[in-house]
């Protein structure tokens, strides 16, 4: 029997559907959260401290903000978004506006006063160790702040043959090559955590101020709790109006940066050594993974040379060094 004949078919592709709308660019959402991270960077110092504190929150970690950047980039690599790709970039340049500067060696040769300031932690267990450590350091001036009343005789002995000056109240404490004169307490707190003293240096008198401010939380429900931090800092600041001397060194841990809009009246009319004089961040705390600055040296009248973190002495913050020109 002759065979049926062979019918081909050849299958067409469907006709493309053809778009009823304006064709809609990939990751709007994501494109969009680059400019808007970067206008919040750069505007730090206007976002409010209502609720929470977020503002000084916000201000304590911009440092870090820059990670939002590679985290901006991956997500616009998944949408294959160009657009949101290059929108990530725009929080890069702010940040690098905000801390290009702050990367750069900025440190000098010379000083006429090394001082240096350490919260030394009252849970730390082993107080000889760090005081050891610092009398390593060769500094003119020592400030320790967080001396639990246990361990001051530890700080006293080891630190005696390096500084025949020192002076303790409450949980703070100057230890001085040079003769401390006009030693008191300044009233910050309802207890001792500054004190202030005149150093009498080969080139004229210094007002050297320790202090460690309130401690903040973050809470859940409270956000981060400064209170208490905010009032210890106008206190303070308040004394350094009325400082008579023209040259002045503030040292301390201050549970807070320098970028801390509520900390403002504090800083204001000083300088810190390490921005002036330092090489990078210098984070002091925690001293296991140092994520922010919250110890600083400020100076008035007084021109920093150098401006360096130590390494870790047991205690839960790093100490900070600075060479000064008096």
């Amino acid at each position: 029997m002759p065979s049926a004949p062979t019918v081909l078919e050849t299958a067409t592709d469907p006709a493309p559907e053809r778009s009823s709308g304006t064709a809609r660019p990939r990751g709007r959402v994501l494109t969009a959260a680059g400019p808007l991270w970067a206008a919040l960077m750069a505007s730090h110092g206007w976002i409010p401290n209502g609720f929470g504190n977020l503002g000084s929150l916000f201000q304590t970690l911009l440092p870090w903000t820059g990670l939002a950047v590679p985290v901006l980039l991956g997500l616009a690599a998944v949408r294959r978004s160009r657009l949101a790709a290059v929108a990530a970039l725009v929080p890069a340049v702010v940040w690098v506006v905000l801390f290009g500067g702050t990367l750069t060696d900025k440190s000098a040769g010379g000083g006429d006063l090394t001082v240096v300031s350490h919260n030394v932690d009252e849970g730390n267990p082993d107080p000889e160790r760090t005081a050891r450590a610092l009398a390593a350091v060769d500094a003119d001036v020592l400030a320790l702040e967080e001396l639990p009343t246990d361990s001051v005789e530890v700080y006293e002995r080891a630190l005696a043959a390096a500084y025949p000056h020192h002076a303790v109240i409450g949980g703070v404490g100057l230890w001085s090559r040079h003769p401390l004169k006009d030693v008191a307490a300044v009233p910050i707190m309802p207890w001792t955590r500054a004190i202030r003293a005149t150093a009498d240096t080969p080139k004229g008198p210094v007002a050297i101020y320790a202090a460690h401010l309130a401690s903040v939380r973050v809470h859940p429900a409270a956000g981060f709790t400064t209170g208490s931090r905010n009032d210890a800092a106008r206190a303070l600041a308040s004394a350094l109006r009325a400082e008579p001397l023209p040259r002045v060194v503030l040292l301390g841990d201050f549970n807070g940066t320098t970028r801390d809009a509520a900390l403002a009246p504090l800083f204001s009319g000083l300088r810190s050594a390490q921005g002036e004089a330092g090489n990078g961040f210098g984070f002091t705390w925690p001293a296991a993974f140092p994520m922010v600055r919250i110890d600083d040296i400020q100076v008035k009248g007084i021109t920093p040379r150098s401006s360096r973190t130590l390494p870790s002495t047991g205690s839960d913050h790093l100490p900070v060094a600075a060479s000064l020109a008096l």
